[in-house]
């Protein structure tokens, strides 16, 4: 692969600049593997933990394990990990459906969730299909403000509730962007989005969809008090390593009525064949801190370059960031397919392959992904994604090394260029 001295020596301007935050992230991955290690340690992990089951599951002890290692590592009272979960979107299903009964309210205080989840709410799709909404759950939503929670808006919603006899059930906090162009939220200010809705509605879950944020932090929002974060395995937590999966961690009641919907009510965590996928899970554990550093260095790199291009970019390459995605406001169609075609061209799978818009299941827009990855759909590998809508936005994310992601930045910025676009 070919660079233009331009990209060459954009990325060398980049890199010096980014020592500081390069710094940083490394001191946040030492924490998050002295966490991790601290965990196995304690839990007593050993090689035959790795060993398959089959049918039931019963007494599978690796995996009984890894749950009780998650908790400790998440600041949790108890959680559950499991390949059975096909994605993030079924794993934040199961959440809300074990949380939420008929005539519950569920309220997203983060404005609108990720679009996947439309159809789950019952937003959007067909009725009959077994929305939320279909069972009977109400659904509300309060936008954020620009500089955070809009707390006033919270409060009188969940008075309201109140004085009407049926406490708010859930309050859904989205920690990341998704397709929106907004920042991902901060730790610190989940917690405290999470106390002031505890001090008004003690009996109110907060539950966090905390997919692209694991490992970005010292702590997970379970540790600042959220009932329940969810996220998916081929994402942050699972380290590059885990082939599909999820995950739910919380309190212990929040995590028992979740382990309800994942299996039934009476079985809960006790059955659940790991088939020879606990020892990926543990590994994917492992590296996830390191892992999470290598793709928010590309993150960190991706915005200098594309800033420096002239395209607009968010989090800002100097800013500290809580997930993986960056986003590029491209502008055109052409632009969002053309950088998309770099990351494609840049990747170490199908870089042969170029990526065309097309109607993904669970999406309202045509969207154009480029995932060169060694398992598919893996966001904490290098890939890029948008919906074919005005901005035109690319998100990207990933990168399992450092150096692969660098590779898929320069070959990103080449395609842009060589479309005509950006200062060159």
């Amino acid at each position: 692969m070919i660079f233009s001295n331009k990209v060459i020596d954009l990325c060398r301007e980049a890199e010096k600049a980014l020592a500081p935050q390069f710094a940083h992230i490394d001191e946040v991955a030492f924490a998050g593997t002295q966490k991790v290690m601290d965990a196995f340690r304690e839990h007593r992990v050993s090689d035959t933990m790795f060993i398959p089951t089959s049918g039931y599951g019963y007494d599978d002890h690796g995996r009984e394990v890894l749950d009780a290692v998650w908790a400790d590592v998440f600041g949790a009272e108890a959680a559950f990990v499991r390949q059975q979960i096909v994605n993030g979107t079924q794993a934040l299903a199961i959440g809300l459906y074990g949380l939420l009964r008929p005539n519950d309210l569920l309220l997203s205080i983060a404005g609108k969730p990720y679009d996947t989840l439309e159809q789950v709410i019952g937003i959007c799709g067909n009725p009959g299909d077994g929305s939320l909404k279909d069972f009977g759950v109400r659904y509300g939503q309060i936008e954020l403000l620009q500089d955070g929670f809009d707390l006033p808006a919270i409060r009188k919603v969940l008075e309201d509730e109140i004085a009407a006899g049926h406490p708010v059930k859930v309050a859904f906090i989205q920690r990341s962007k998704g397709y929106l162009n907004r920042r991902t939220l901060r730790v610190a200010e989940i917690g405290e989005a999470a106390a002031f809705v505890k001090s008004i509605s003690p009996a109110t879950y907060v539950v966090v969809d905390n997919c692209y944020g694991e490992f970005t932090d010292l702590v997970e929002p379970t540790a600042v008090g959220a009932d329940m974060v969810i996220g998916s395995l081929i994402k942050n937590p699972g380290g590059g390593m885990a082939e599909t999966g999820g995950y739910i961690a919380g309190t212990a009641r929040a995590v028992e009525l979740a382990s309800y919907r994942l299996t039934t009510v009476g079985c809960g965590l006790e059955v659940g064949a790991t088939m020879g996928q606990n020892k990926n899970m543990y590994k994917g554990l492992f590296y996830a801190p390191h892992t999470v550093a290598q793709a928010l260095k590309t993150a960190h790199l991706a915005a200098y370059t594309f800033g420096a291009l002239g395209f607009a970019v968010e989090p800002q390459w100097n800013e500290t960031r809580s997930d993986i995605i960056q986003t590029v406001i491209t502008g055109s169609r052409e632009g969002l397919c053309a950088f998309c075609r770099g990351i494609q061209a840049g990747s170490p799978v199908d870089a042969f392959v170029t990526p065309e818009p097309w109607a993904m299941p669970g999406y309202q827009d045509e969207v154009i992904m480029a995932a060169g990855a060694f398992t598919q759909g893996s966001s904490i590998e290098l890939s890029a994604d948008g919906p074919l809508h005005a901005p035109y936005t690319a998100f990207f994310q990933g990168g399992l090394t450092y150096e692969s992601g660098k590779i898929g930045i320069m070959s990103a910025a080449q395609s842009v260029i060589d479309a005509g676009m950006g200062n060159v």
